[in-house]
């Protein structure tokens, strides 16, 4: 009796072994979210995993702007740390670079529409990758644009960017509206340009010289084709050009959303407000059109510091538990209308169509192969103080001030070194 007793006993031991064995292999996933605003929905998306699959997943959500402090903590518990993080960009590959898995030939990448929100590490290594992300460009009403005779086949460049814009302006006073709104310089609009458009300039300009951080200094080589779009604004609108520093963006809006002016310089965030005044089927998002060669091919401005690591220190186990849910959250009906919901438009092939038109815009933009004009401006030093000198040029330049476009040159070349130095 006691030697079957002893058996069941050494038998029991050996099944709770295994069975721990084989937790152990399935591994667990913790991450540590970024966005506050959506930890609930990571909360239930987490149970409902748990629930189909039984792999654990834990998600705590970092307090507002504590995001770098708590993942130093977290990080710190080693055979407790998040499996799952976020890393916003290049400075922030240097800093975690330890505790990033190289993701390249993982099932997740293999879903992605695009991998120019990625981040990468000196080696070339994808080791964060970005899952949603903002956009802007040239907002267009489609409604008008036809009202004057023109569709958004016409627009593939800047040359006939150009043309259509200058049609309707020219017949402005019989259609009852411009072409593009003002061109604002006052500070609640003058971002759009000293920020947003700059970052044409410099996006060309760092994709051609292979700049990965943040440069010391600028050369300006694609200037002219900021003159080109900035003249366009100006000159194809109703605003007066010698008091742009007196119009504000609510009034770019609100020429908008009256139908005064089929083009508008702004992003995705603004897709709740115009909607509510202009039809959401006559609502279209254009990159934005310079005069640089082979942007027919360019797709909007976007960006993101919105970017999943996996933790490389953590066991294999839970890498591939990480990686399957990661997987799953892209793929699954569950995981994509979430993502749809609380982050709009996901660079994935099974992301769930958006009620923002603009992000729809995108996506398809980005799905037809399109490629990404990414956030430059983000590398810009002491960016208040470069960007009142662009903005104080700006203003000289457009009020006809002679000489002033060479101060706009100084501004941003010699005005990007000055900042970079005053920072460093």
């Amino acid at each position: 009796m006691k030697k079957w007793l002893s058996l069941v006993l050494a038998l029991a031991m050996a099944l709770s072994m295994l069975s721990f064995a084989s937790a152990e292999e399935t591994g667990k996933v913790y991450y540590l979210n970024f966005k506050p605003e959506a930890d609930q929905a990571w909360q239930d998306l987490a149970a409902v995993y748990t629930a189909q699959t039984g792999v654990e997943v834990k998600v705590l959500t970092a307090a507002s702007g504590s995001y770098s402090t708590t993942l130093t903590s977290e990080m710190d518990k080693k055979d407790a740390a998040p499996t799952l993080f976020q890393i916003g960009n290049a400075e922030g590959v240097v800093t975690w670079g330890d505790y990033a898995l190289p993701l390249d030939g993982t099932d997740l990448m293999a879903e992605m529409t695009t991998e120019d929100f990625n981040l990468k590490n000196a080696e070339g290594q994808t080791v964060a990758v970005g899952y949603c992300y903002e956009a802007y460009g040239i907002i267009t009403n489609k409604g008008l644009l036809e009202k004057a005779g023109h569709t958004l086949d016409e627009i593939k460049d800047f040359a006939s960017l150009k043309a259509v814009a200058d049609d309707i302006h020219a017949r402005s006073a019989e259609l009852g509206f411009d072409a593009f709104t003002s061109a604002g310089l006052d500070g609640s609009s003058s971002w759009r340009f000293s920020g947003h458009l700059t970052n044409m300039p410099l996006y060309y300009e760092f994709r051609d010289d292979g700049i990965t951080e943040q440069p010391a200094t600028v050369k300006g080589t694609y200037l002219d084709a900021y003159k080109n779009i900035w003249d366009l604004y100006i000159t194809d609108s109703a605003a007066d050009v010698a008091k742009l520093s007196g119009y504000t963006g609510t009034d770019a809006e609100t020429e908008f959303c009256e139908g005064k002016a089929v083009f508008f310089q702004n992003g995705t965030w603004e897709y709740e407000t115009l909607s509510k005044s202009v039809n959401p089927d006559d609502l279209y998002m254009l990159p934005i059109y310079c005069g640089v060669e082979g942007e027919e091919n360019a797709a909007v401005c976007a960006g993101t510091e919105n970017c999943w690591a996996v933790n490389k220190q953590a066991s294999e186990a839970d890498q591939k538990a990480t990686l399957d849910f990661l997987k799953w959250v892209v793929t699954s009906d569950e995981g994509t209308e979430m993502m749809a919901r609380e982050f709009g438009p996901i660079p994935f092939k099974n992301a769930k169509a958006s009620s923002n038109v603009f992000f729809n815009n995108a996506n398809d933009q980005l799905a037809a192969g399109k490629y990404v004009v990414t956030w430059a401006f983000n590398y810009t030093p002491d960016v208040d103080n470069w960007r009142a000198g662009i903005v104080s040029a700006l203003e000289q330049y457009s009020a006809g001030v002679e000489g002033a476009w060479d101060d706009l040159v100084y501004a941003f070349v010699d005005g990007w070194a000055t900042c970079y130095s005053n920072t460093h």
